[in-house]
């Protein structure tokens, strides 16, 4: 399967919303407050009001509903949803917690970006299929997205 480069985006999360222990695992909401992606088609800010709903599964998975509005530097607006896992050994998924920057490699950490936009010039991608691979920094991830070609 080849792929290419379709951007980064690195996002700041706020305060996490501790809900606590449900049904289905332990439910945190970390709203986004701002950030920024840049690739060769688009490059532009994400606004804030979004959100990653995650909900740490008994398992020690971390599950990630990530939800934002993107604003490319030309004006037009995106829609993007990105669902994924995040796991790895005990300390590194601590330290991960305690925000601390650990290397990427010594975790799991893998989503499926989805986009929608009305914009003619981005309309390519309402038409592809994508995967992100993130880096849980202290002030929120970074994630490298790659098209599916």
């Amino acid at each position: 399967m080849d792929t290419r480069l379709l951007m980064t985006l690195q996002v700041v999360v706020a305060g996490p919303q501790k809900i606590g222990a449900g049904p289905h695992g332990t439910r945190i909401t970390a709203p986004i407050t701002e950030g920024h992606f840049e690739g060769l088609r688009l490059r532009g800010r994400v606004l804030p009001g979004g959100g990653d709903w995650t909900i740490l599964r008994g398992d020690g998975v971390l599950e990630l509903d990530l939800r934002v509005t993107l604003e490319t530097d030309d004006g037009a607006l995106v829609h993007m949803t990105s669902w994924g896992l995040r796991h790895g050994p005990a300390d590194v998924v601590a330290a991960l917690a305690r925000r601390e920057s650990v290397d990427p490699s010594a975790y799991y950490f893998r989503t499926l970006p989805r986009f929608e936009t009305g914009h003619p010039k981005y309309e390519f991608l309402n038409r592809l299929l994508a995967v992100a691979s993130g880096d849980r920094r202290p002030k929120g991830p970074i994630y490298t997205v790659d098209e599916i070609l």
